[in-house]
This record gives C-alpha cells, structure tokens and sequence, in this order.
C-alpha cells in the first residue's frame, strides 16, 4: 500500500500554493516545521474545508458539498466517500491523537498517526507507514508552537523541518465541514469497536449538515457533534454479516435526544467521561455483499433546529 503521509503531503503543497486563493495562511516556526493556518488568523472557507479534509484522509476519500435544507434554512451538506475506509479514515482521518505541550493543546487528526501507529486500529489493521515528511491537523484554538511540533516530529521519526500542521478552531468554516465530514468515520470507527473486522468494509459513504459557525468553541464544539449524532447519516459496504449493526448510530446510546451541550455540561466538559457511543451518526445503512441489507437509527430534526439556533 501507498504512503499515507506521501499522498497527504502532495495535497499540502497544493494548499501552500494555493493559499491565497483559499483563504488560509503557511509560516514557518523557528524549529523549520511549517504551519498552515486554516481558521485561526485566516477565514479559510469552503474549498479549504474540502482540501482538508481530503489531506486528513490521505486524499482515499472524496468530499463533496451540497447545499440542502433543515427546518425551513437553507443547509450546506458535506458528503463524504471512500473505498478504503479502513486505511482513510481509521487510519487518517480519526481524531486519535492528543497534543499537549506546556504551551499548546490540539486534538490530532491525519496520517502522521500512521507514523505512530500506537492506537488500537492499527494493531487491528496491521498498518504502520513509513516516511520522511509528515502531516497533522489540529483542531485547536491556539498558534501550533515549536514545542509542538517537536513533539510530532519525536513520535513519528521524522526531522522537525519535515513536520506540516494544520490548524484551526472548531469554531470556523474549515472546522464545521471537516467536522461534517466525519459522518463515515464515525460509523466506521463504531463498527469496528463493536467487534467487526474494519478490513470487511469495503466501502464507507457518510453526509451530514454543516453547523453554523459559533461564536465560541464550546458551542461550536457541541453544534458539530450534534450534526453528525441526530442529523448524520452513513451507508456501509460490507462483506460479512453480524448481529451489531443496529449498536452503531447514535440512537443505540442510552442518552441519544439530549443535544451535545446539555451532555457535556452535565459531565463538566470532560469529554473522556462522554459514552463514546453518542459519537456515532444518526442512521447507518448497512449492505452485507450477497446478503440482506440493514437499516438502523433515524435523525432528529428538531433538535438540530434549535441546536443550530435556525
């Protein structure tokens, strides 16, 4: 199989070269790695939340944007599809890794986890890649520092001016669409913590509303949940059949119909002690090759409605 981080990185060029154009901005930090300013000091927008989440996923998946409707608004839709779910979006595009410094704290998304390959999903994949640059996006609501990116370049064996991050707070365009553009991810992940073999997913497609952006990131942060919970929806290819299905949308968890805002402030946004089963889109569709054809879960538009303040 192809470097995930060498397909992830010929897209970072092309966001450096096309920065301008899509709103973000590229500086260099004293240790020589480069960051990438998506949402932070940049507006970003709808290109760049494409292109983004196209390097999270190793560029083995394909965004789209729709504009669609909720409640009587006009909604943008992202879509997402990939025929190497295992590879794309356990492997990349998860939110799996934690940076935490003295002086900076981001929620890691991207191939450089492949470098790193300590997550469960790799063991299960039996995926680890090899290469000398590499590529995280943060989701953060501060400047990537030095520290760092040290950090990434120690774990994943790389030289420090090898190092791209991709910054930007939830609470931004970029952050909204690749947010949205999870909902594939999610149901993935799901299946395959219920037990499922993620090499028997041939195929992953998701679609979820674009949150409005927020004027802060704790609302932000729940708006986006939100999307993908009760109004997220994904179709699974799979090979083999399996009584799990129907534990994996978010309507499976004991407390699906609470919006994500009233959960977290329940648990004092310690998101560690939100029931991961809630991190799921609201419907999963899954077609067994050769087999039957499930459907589990349905969405809740009037709790998005009054979610994203419409």
């Amino acid at each position: 199989m192809e470097s995930l981080n060498r397909m992830a990185i010929e897209l970072v060029d092309e966001a450096l070269d096309y920065a301008e154009e899509l709103n973000i901005g590229g500086y260099d930090l004293e240790n020589e790695s480069t960051v990438l300013d998506f949402g932070l000091e940049f507006d970003g927008g709808i290109e760049a939340g494409l292109l983004l989440t196209e390097i999270q996923t190793a560029g083995m998946a394909t965004p789209s944007y729709e504009l669609g409707e909720l409640g009587e608004a006009s909604i943008p839709y992202v879509e997402l599809s990939t025929d190497q779910p295992a590879l794309a979006l356990l492997c990349s595009q998860k939110a799996g890794w934690e940076l935490t410094t003295e002086d900076f704290e981001g929620l890691g998304s991207g191939p450089a986890r492949a470098l790193v390959a300590r997550e469960e999903e790799f063991r299960r994949i039996g995926y680890t890649d090899a290469f000398d640059l590499t590529a995280l996006a943060l989701e953060t609501e501060q400047e990537p520092t030095a520290a760092a990116a040290e950090q990434v370049a120690d774990l994943a064996e790389v030289e420090t001016s090898s190092v791209f991050l991709l910054a930007y707070p939830t609470a931004s365009l970029v952050g909204s669409i690749t947010n949205a553009a999870r909902a594939a991810e999610l149901a993935t992940f799901r299946l395959s913590e219920l037990g499922y073999d993620p090499l028997d997913i041939v195929s992953a497609t998701g679609r979820a509303p674009v949150a409005p952006v927020a004027g802060d990131e704790r609302t932000a942060i729940a708006r986006t949940n939100d999307a993908i919970a009760y109004g997220g929806r994904a179709h699974l290819t799979v090979r083999e059949d399996a009584d799990v299905f129907d534990s994996v949308p978010s309507t499976a968890a004991e407390d699906h119909g609470r919006p994500f805002g009233e959960v977290f402030d329940d648990l004092d946004w310690d998101f560690e002690e939100v029931p991961s089963d809630l991190f799921a889109p609201a419907t999963v569709t899954v077609d067994v090759i050769g087999g039957p054809t499930y459907v589990h879960g349905e969405t809740d538009e009037d709790l998005l409605v009054d979610s994203f303040d419409l």
